[in-house]
Order: structure tokens, then sequence, then C-alpha cells
């Protein structure tokens, strides 16, 4: 199984059309949005994928029912555990419990955002990944990541 992985997006809406063209291109399986969309508006790209999407609110998001209600239902909640193929995968935005959650061996991968910054690195049995800022607001790069689920590999991709 292949993913798309994004998160703070941040109402750059061009930059959003430009990751969901990228996961079109990889041919994803599943989009996993690690929060900070802001606006609603910004979720209307992600219908353009050509594969489900599923996501969690982040600390920039204010109207979270509006966000569950455009994204019907796909956008919800802090965290979310989720399985695919028996592996366990823990989504959100931010965790101030990273460590012990990546040492506990529970997750299989572990996808977090809030910090901007880009960062993939395995640790026992879990890949842990923040595909830093879609918006390229903060550090001016707009990266994503595309992960296999079963070989739990993955690349961070900077979109022009």
């Amino acid at each position: 199984m292949k993913l798309g992985i994004l998160s703070d997006t941040h109402d750059n809406v061009p930059q959003v059309r430009k990751a969901v063209a990228l996961f079109n291109r990889e041919m994803v399986d599943l989009v996993l949005h690690a929060g900070d969309y802001v606006a609603p508006f910004s979720v209307k790209p992600l219908f353009e994928l050509q594969c489900d999407f599923m996501g969690v609110w982040g600390n920039n998001d204010g109207d979270k029912m509006a966000l569950h209600r455009i994204s019907q239902g796909k956008i919800e909640q802090t965290f979310r555990q989720e399985e695919y193929d028996g592996k366990k995968i823990l989504l959100g935005h931010y965790f101030e419990t990273l460590d012990a959650l990546v040492a506990s061996q529970a997750y299989s991968l572990i996808v977090y955002g809030h910090t901007h910054e880009p960062e993939m690195r395995k640790q026992g049995q879990t890949l842990v990944l923040n595909p830093g800022e879609c918006g390229a607001w903060l550090y001016g790069e707009s990266t994503v990541a595309v992960v296999d689920l079963d070989s739990l590999e993955g690349e961070i991709v900077t979109l022009p």
C-alpha cells in the first residue's frame, strides 16, 4: 500500500493542488493529512485525489465542525489510529509524548506535523514521519512524503 502524506497546508491552495497532482501521478492508495488546513475552503482540492484521504485537526484549525462537514467526515479528531495490511498507523498533528510512542513500538508508522520541518527516521520497527510544510509559509520550502507501507520506506518530496 502506497501512502501520500502532507501537513501544515495553511490555506496554500496552489501547493495543495501540486501535492494532489504528485499523489495522483504516484498512484497512492490513501492520503493522510496531519492537520493545519486552517480554513475549510482549503480542503476542496483534496477531492481531486484519485484515492481516499483522511486527516486530523491541527492547532491552527479554527472551525473544526466546518472542516469535518466539508471533508465529508474525513477530517476529525486530534489523532487517529488506523490499521492497513496489518500495519498500525498513528496520525496526529502534535504528540507531546512522541518519544514514548516511538519507544513503545506499538505502531508501524507514526505521522505528525506541527514543526513544519521534514523528518523521516526508523526506530526499531517504527517509521516516524513528519512531511514538513506543504504550505511553505514558515521555511519557504513545500514538502510532502510518499511512503510504501509494506516496506516502511519513503521519501520526502519537495514541490516546485
